[in-house]
């Protein structure tokens, strides 16, 4: 595969760009694979990827039942950092934000990342102690964030309003090396990358089925036949608990949506990502111009992936609170994505009750930040059968009471 470069993008102006390859295969499966990923979203796609990679597994099919990136991939508000309280959290997440500084590199793809800095507001005394603690455990987990001043978010931040009518600025978590990036991007570089190493990228194939012989997983049934395989990868996200039982075994997982919903374009008026959780709203601004705006997951259990009035009341609302001049802005569009939660609210990296079988779920509203981590840990894991940033993610923890509580220690899991 021909390397993007700017010596390519003179070469193919004076042919009418006619000669770009596509950008990965279209292939018929194979009778069987090594290894299988189902789910040709970030996730799947960065796990497939690091087992080429880092562990020279390259005979891998990565299933996907719609189009590539179409889940919650390309419907999240691509928000990245690492300032998370639990250790095994911070480990993953810092993993994932470190790979994203170089990952365009990597994949000779531009993922547009954008070290713009994240900062969490601190709208009461019980979150200025508990962001104070979580800047004090970042310090020792060799994780760099800082506790700000108001004014210093003022300055970082010149159009919010700090004099809230019910919930002022009190300070802010700060991280300067979080961001952003383009989460199609992000999915399309690493299927790239996962082409040219000769692995399959199989769209429209939607798994209906496990096979397993003595407890091991040995095909999967799909809408284009039976994929024999020797170990499956399980990274489907909110369709997680329905993989799961075709193999057999219950997650402690349950499905809700998580809606988001973007601005008319203006004029550049916000550089960095504002992450308000007492209000529960969180916003940005995209290279196009286009406030982003998310909120909290539905409080009921759904598979719905688009948006509904109660979402933008809601949220938008809260945020008029704290940032008054967008209560002037329109709506340019709206959508849901399908998140899984777990009781803890942190992720599932793990083997699972049947042999062959790995699981990657239940990142929740928080999935996007985490892929190039989350890929590491999941290859590694299906590679070598465990990873130190997988271990303390695995199923046992639900059964031995080692709960990672993110929502608890941070009061949100974003």
């Amino acid at each position: 595969m021909k390397r993007y470069s700017a010596f390519a993008i003179a070469r193919e102006a004076i042919r009418d760009h006619m000669g770009w390859e596509r950008a990965w295969g279209n292939p018929e499966p194979r009778p069987k694979y090594d290894v299988i990923i189902v789910g040709a979203g970030g996730h799947g796609l960065a796990t497939a990827y690091y087992l080429g990679k880092n562990f020279g597994i390259t005979n891998v099919a990565v299933l996907e039942k719609g189009w590539l990136g179409g889940g919650n991939t390309g419907r999240n508000t691509t928000i990245i950092r690492s300032n998370y309280l639990q250790d095994a959290s911070a480990a993953i997440y810092e993993k994932a934000r470190s790979l994203y500084e170089t990952l365009s590199q990597d994949l000779n793809y531009n993922v547009m990342f954008s070290p713009r800095g994240v900062m969490m507001l601190a709208q009461t005394e019980h979150e200025v102690r508990g962001y104070k603690r979580t800047a004090h455990a970042n310090a020792l987990q060799g994780v760099t964030t800082e506790y700000i001043t108001p004014s210093r978010v003022k300055e970082l931040c010149p159009i919010i309003c700090l004099d809230g009518p019910r919930y002022p600025v009190l300070g802010a978590l700060w991280q300067a090396r979080g961001g952003t990036a383009r989460h199609d991007a992000v999915a399309w570089g690493y299927a790239r990358a996962c082409s040219a190493m000769g692995m399959h990228i199989i769209q429209k194939c939607e798994v209906t089925g496990v096979e397993t012989t003595d407890g091991a997983v040995t095909a999967v049934n799909t809408n284009r036949g039976t994929i024999g395989c020797s170990k499956l990868g399980m990274v489907v996200a909110g369709h997680s608990g329905q993989l799961a039982d075709m193999a057999g075994f219950r997650l402690p997982i349950e499905s809700v949506a998580l809606q988001a919903l973007v601005s008319e374009p203006i004029k550049p008026c916000m550089d960095v990502v504002v992450m308000a959780n007492t209000v529960h709203g969180y916003m940005s601004q995209s290279d196009k111009g286009e406030m982003v705006i998310g909120g909290g997951a539905d409080g009921f259990n759904n598979y719905t992936q688009r948006g509904s009035f109660h979402h933008i009341e809601e949220t938008v609302r809260a945020l008029v609170e704290t940032f008054p001049m967008i209560s002037r802005l329109k709506m340019l569009r709206q959508w849901g994505g399908i998140v899984d939660m777990t009781g803890d609210r942190s992720p599932i990296l793990s083997k699972t009750p049947v042999d062959g079988v790995y699981i990657n779920c239940g990142w929740g509203t928080g999935g996007f930040k985490s892929i190039p981590g989350s890929g590491w840990a999941m290859a590694e894991l299906m590679a070598n059968g465990s990873s130190p940033l997988a271990d303390e993610f695995s199923l046992d923890r639900f059964r031995e009471g080692r709960f990672i509580d993110e929502s608890v220690a941070a009061g949100v899991a974003h």
